[in-house]
């Protein structure tokens, strides 16, 4: 039988982990055996076996990613069209959940149209949200308004422009009758996601954004006057795991997923690859136990795959960092440049993988490079030396003045482990604009981070020892000066 090695994790040392691993090396022509090697039908049906499945888990990563939302909320919050839950005093580490934004108000609910049919959401005046389907890829709009398509937006960004509006989402295989009076998108799931984002101006003054969402109505369309009522339960504080798995339990969230989910005719070949590993729509799934030893390897191995794709390679393709000099990583890099990593021939998968490995939802507004629309993401996975971060050690990051972020900025610390934010002890991982941070008497900003403060009146972000760590830099409306790199934020630098 083929032994599959215990491979080291590739972050913080890639190459010799992979140099070191590497099951089958080419060889040179001279080095050929003088006679093909003879493999055991045991051990081509293990090896086939481990790599369906890591690639199987790679191309689902986006579907992983969101079932493993759904159902960890519902779980906690309860199920239903008519259930939002919204952090309303924010979002704090106890929340696992991939790269978690702890300076705005959330609210993510999750809709069923295999059961429920055409849902209607009536989204509130002053709202900023996107609505994904279950691969996390934008909705779009049936036909055009305006004279422009549109797809995953809702509220400042979308077709109301803030206004607020009815918007009416369609089942991927609904053939009928579509009423006027609607924002009318079609899904490509039977699951969508329901995302809105909240801003505040005093960390202590949340109630308006809360209440903007609070006005949120969502019902099966026609069925307004007999819908269930609306359900907002505060998440805030609450302990919930909303990662996904990285062993074979996540094959049997796929599993559930596909079960649940519309047959998208473009998505033959790859259920094909599911079949190859047993899982087949609405047939049972029970691998034994020899094979599950091997889809625990292959999910372990895939998600170190495209946490490298993310944290080594993407930094070495053509926009892949945002300056030539410094490490900061741009994680919509222009090619693709679209926010379903699909160029005109093909679809960037590993770039995908790294991504929704790490991170959730996306819509055109994160990929737009607009000055003052829209935001911009640079992820610092390296210190200014190219090195991993270290918990036990002090950074600083300066932030020149001027930031320019129309909106707000925000700096995170999070866990290269979970992709969560850091569980550090303070309430929350990260520091913004509106917490009106310590500036030097340049008008530059100077940020710590280190598991004991720097002093009184700086400002500080706790590690973590034995805990690695990346900083994410938000910029919310980016301005000229960003696009320009007329102004540039400093690398995140030990501190010695």
């Amino acid at each position: 039988m083929l032994e599959f090695n215990d491979y080291p994790p590739l972050l913080g040392g890639a190459a010799s982990a992979l140099g070191s691993t590497t099951a089958f090396a080419p060889t040179s022509a001279s080095a050929q055996p003088a006679t093909t090697p003879s493999f055991g039908p045991a051990s081509i049906k293990d090896e086939l076996l481990y790599q369906r499945a890591t690639q199987s888990y790679l191309w689902a990563l986006p579907l992983l990613n969101m079932r493993a939302l759904k159902e960890a909320s519902e779980a906690k919050f309860g199920a239903g069209y008519n259930v939002l839950p919204i952090w309303k005093q924010r979002m704090s580490a106890v929340t696992l959940v991939t790269t978690p934004n702890s300076d705005v108000i959330y609210a993510m609910g999750y809709l069923d149209l295999k059961r429920g049919g055409p849902m209607v959401i009536e989204a509130p005046p002053g709202l900023q949200g996107i609505l994904d389907d279950f691969w996390q890829r934008p909705i779009r709009m049936v036909g055009q308004f305006e004279g422009r398509d549109w797809s995953g937006d809702v509220g400042l960004p979308g077709p109301d422009k803030g206004k607020g509006g009815k918007y009416l989402v369609l089942p991927p295989d609904y053939s009928g009758d579509t009423p006027s009076g609607y924002f009318t998108y079609r899904s490509r799931t039977y699951g969508v996601f329901v995302f809105w984002r909240g801003f505040f101006q005093d960390p202590k003054q949340l109630d308006a954004p809360v209440k903007v969402m609070e006005q949120t109505k969502i019902y099966p369309l026609g069925k307004e006057a007999s819908a269930t009522p609306m359900q907002f339960p505060d998440a805030s504080g609450v302990p919930v795991n909303m990662l996904f798995a990285r062993d074979a339990s996540a094959f049997e969230m796929i599993k559930r997923a596909i079960d649940d989910e519309y047959v998208d005719p473009t998505g033959m070949d790859m259920r094909g690859m599911l079949a190859a590993i047993g899982i087949v729509k609405d047939k049972p799934f029970n691998p034994s136990a020899a094979d599950r030893a091997i889809l625990d390897k292959a999910a372990n191995r895939a998600l170190e795959m495209a946490r490298w794709t993310l944290v080594e390679d993407l930094g070495r393709r053509p926009g892949g960092k945002w300056y030539a000099d410094r490490q900061w990583i741009n994680i919509f890099p222009p090619s693709p440049g679209t926010p379903e990593w699909v160029t005109s021939t093909y679809t960037d998968i590993d770039i995908r993988a790294g991504f929704f490995s790490s991170a959730y939802s996306t819509s055109p507004v994160m990929v737009l490079n607009v000055p003052g629309s829209g935001a911009k993401y640079p992820a610092a996975f390296k210190d200014a030396d190219g090195d991993a971060f270290d918990g036990a050690r002090s950074y600083r990051l300066r932030l020149p003045a001027n930031i320019p972020a129309k909106l707000f900025w925000s700096v995170t610390v999070y866990d290269i482990d979970t992709m969560s934010g850091l569980q550090n002890g303070q309430r929350f991982p990260s520091l913004n604009q509106m917490d009106k941070p310590a500036a030097n008497p340049d008008g530059s900003t100077d940020i710590y981070f280190g598991p004991s403060s720097p002093g009184v009146g700086k400002n500080w972000l706790a590690t973590v020892p034995g805990k690695s760590f990346w900083v994410g830099l938000r910029l919310y409306g980016p301005e000229q000066p960003f696009f320009d790199q007329s102004w540039k934020p400093g690398d995140v630098e030990k501190v010695k």
